[in-house]
């Protein structure tokens, strides 16, 4: 794993907020389809309900100049309405599969999230039990006690991934993207690096919320030492196999994305493409599609993951001794509605409102190449998932394509 690493993983949590941003201007996706692909974008639709603007939702998985991307597909439900799509690939002119298969990044936390609820209803952990009393000596002495609910909900205060390492050129990171690193690597590459300063606690713990990856490399070590087993092993048996979710995978070394694909691309230097589908990665980084992710999110809010109290903390964001909301302490997510600067992350999802008032419940992700999300209401009435395929390094926040989607999904007309 290269050393951009860290710039990486605290971007996968910002697209939410644009979601939440583009949802505002209401309506359907103003402006002509700009198709850079001969194939253009294909849909099927089918409804039981109020229908969705199925026009403006082509449109908005068009790629259009300026978006960084290759490619997208998408899945929505509105109103007991469905509808799925895909753009064509700009760079081939192949047309892409609404059934096309895709790196999820840190969608994947939410799947560790549910595996240590589970372990939590059977009372092999404690939630408000500490990383120091479950994994002893794995934290330097200058960390204070951390619990696992605040490495899922971004309180621990604990540092980034390799944070302080220099940051690697597009090249590097192309040449390293095969690089595949345990949890124990990335946690002592970050905790006790060679040659650099060991960092320290951003804020003491379960004052602050930030959004935080490397919480969930901790937490990844920790469902393996309570399980005895990996953490592939655990969430195919507790959540993919049950759900009979089998086009979603825990890839371990160099995993190549099963076909038909999203073309994911980073461009070389010299300007020429390299599709990085195949990359190694860390332990928790997955596979999957538009339906399998909306599966999951159903049965989430369903309860057929999760007791009744583990499934109201999803919902849970955390507060101070009077009730407050913590505040959000670096970054653009959580700026969204009334709690603007406030917490808006549980122990496995993210939360952002609608103009209607309605509040959304979701995760994004983000891998090399890769850029994807999946957020639906309490009553899954509005759902949605969508991917899209890059074509650039980009400049960190949310693809175009996602804040299209959410204005044309969710809406005034949603």
């Amino acid at each position: 794993m290269s050393s951009s690493t860290p710039r990486k993983t605290r971007l996968s949590a910002l697209a939410l907020s644009a979601l939440a941003v583009a949802a505002t201007v209401g309506g359907a996706v103003a402006g002509p389809a700009h198709a850079t692909s001969p194939t253009g974008p294909s849909a099927s639709a089918h409804a039981v309900g109020a229908p969705l603007d199925a026009r403006a939702l082509r449109e908005a998985i068009t790629i259009r100049p300026g978006d960084q991307a290759a490619g997208a597909l998408a899945r929505v439900h509105s109103s007991g309405h469905e509808w799925s799509g895909a753009s064509g690939d700009v760079h081939t002119g192949k047309r892409i599969s609404d059934k096309a298969h895709f790196r999820i990044g840190s969608i994947s936390k939410t799947f560790e999230a549910v595996v240590l609820l589970q372990l939590s209803a059977e009372g092999r952990v404690d939630l408000d039990g500490t990383v120091q009393h479950y994994l002893p000596g794995l934290l330097p002495d200058t960390f204070q006690p951390v619990t696992v609910r605040q490495l899922l909900n971004h309180t621990s205060g604990l540092p980034s991934d390799f944070e302080g390492a220099p940051e690697s050129t597009g090249d590097e990171q192309i040449a390293s993207r095969f690089d595949y690193m345990t949890f124990d690597q990335v946690i002592q590459g970050t905790l006790r690096p060679e040659g650099r300063a060991w960092p320290g606690p951003h804020f003491a713990p379960g004052t602050k919320q930030e959004y935080n990856s490397f919480g969930y490399r901790v937490a990844g070590k920790l469902i393996e030492h309570l399980t005895g087993h990996s953490l592939k092993r655990e969430i195919t048996d507790r959540v993919l196999t049950p759900l009979r979710m089998r086009h979603t995978s825990v890839p371990t070394g160099n995993g190549t994305v099963p076909r038909p694909y999203l073309p994911g691309y980073l461009p070389t230097s010299k300007g020429e493409l390299v599709d990085i589908n195949e990359q190694g990665g860390n332990p928790s980084q997955m596979i999957s599609t538009t339906a399998d992710l909306d599966r999951f999110m159903t049965s989430l809010f369903t309860g057929r993951l999760l007791r009744p109290a583990q499934t109201a903390e999803l919902r849970a964001l955390p507060r101070d001794a009077d009730g407050k909301l913590l505040p959000y302490a670096n970054g653009s997510n959580c700026n969204i509605g009334r709690d603007k600067g406030s917490a808006c992350f549980s122990v496995a999802l993210m939360s952002f409102p609608l103009p209607d008032g309605t509040l959304l419940w979701g995760k994004t992700g983000h891998d090399p190449g890769y850029a994807s999300g999946v957020f639906a209401s309490p009553d899954l009435s509005r759902r949605a998932v969508y991917a899209v395929g890059t074509d650039s390094f980009g400049g960190g926040g949310a693809p175009r394509i996602s804040g299209r989607l959410a204005a044309a999904a969710f809406g005034s007309n949603g």
